[in-house]
């Protein structure tokens, strides 16, 4: 089961970022438009900021996130984001007895296809075993482990980001395991900055409008229920 954990998050992110827009027009240093700036002026900053898309302020503000419960099919996906830093679980240094591994729901809901998914995963945990009590390192035994593979890794973006990471990755077309821990970590990244991801997700909820042109899922009307005024 994947677990998203906000680990640490830039103190104050809607203000850090007000602050740095308020910066370039203004005669006063940060630390002092830090301190005075109005509640009411950060919030009507960042709002305008978000609505018009003028985003590179949103990259002063990061979040790190603790991932677990994760396959290296996920993983592999995820690290296809470049602006980020990773920290993963490595398979050399940990050894994999007993692994975890997590399951398809199209595999899990066909009593055949599980049964043959749940040996294949046996198999590969007896060959992993008699790899290592050979004197195999783990470094080379895992060659023989599946994409399946339960995995841990810590994640961090900027505000920025995080943004294009929502659009990419809470759509309908994303594969469901990424859709799914994305929307995890949208749940948590809007628990600290609920302006910064006001209407942060999928690219339709963000913008109003779908870009997926002829492969759009079809359920644009219900994915703009998601916007916030």
């Amino acid at each position: 089961m994947i677990k998203v954990t906000l680990l640490e998050h830039t103190p104050e992110p809607e203000r850090v970022v007000a602050m740095s827009a308020r910066l370039c027009y203004s005669p006063s240093g940060a630390a002092e438009l830090r301190e005075k700036l109005p509640e009411q002026k950060v919030t009507d900053l960042v709002k305008m900021l978000v609505d018009m898309g003028h985003a590179s302020t949103l990259e002063h503000v990061s979040f790190t996130f603790g991932i677990e419960g994760v396959s290296r099919v996920l993983t592999h996906q995820l690290v296809r984001h470049r602006i980020a830093s990773y920290s993963q679980q490595s398979q050399r240094y940990v050894a994999a007895h007993d692994f975890a591994y997590v399951t398809p729901p199209s595999i899990a809901a066909v009593p055949e296809a599980k049964e043959r998914f749940e040996s294949l995963m046996r198999s590969i945990r007896e060959a992993y075993d008699a790899f290592t009590a050979l004197g195999i390192p783990k470094e080379d035994a895992r060659y023989a482990l599946a994409n399946a593979t339960e995995t841990k890794i810590v994640v961090t973006m900027n505000a920025r980001s995080l943004l294009h990471f929502f659009n990419l990755r809470c759509c309908n077309r994303a594969q469901w395991e990424i859709r799914e821990m994305a929307y995890q970590m949208l749940a948590e990244a809007k628990k600290a900055a609920p302006l910064l991801f006001r209407n942060a997700g999928a690219s339709c909820v963000q913008t109003g409008r779908c870009p997926e042109g002829k492969m759009t899922c079809g359920r644009f009307d219900e994915m703009m229920k998601l916007r916030e005024p």
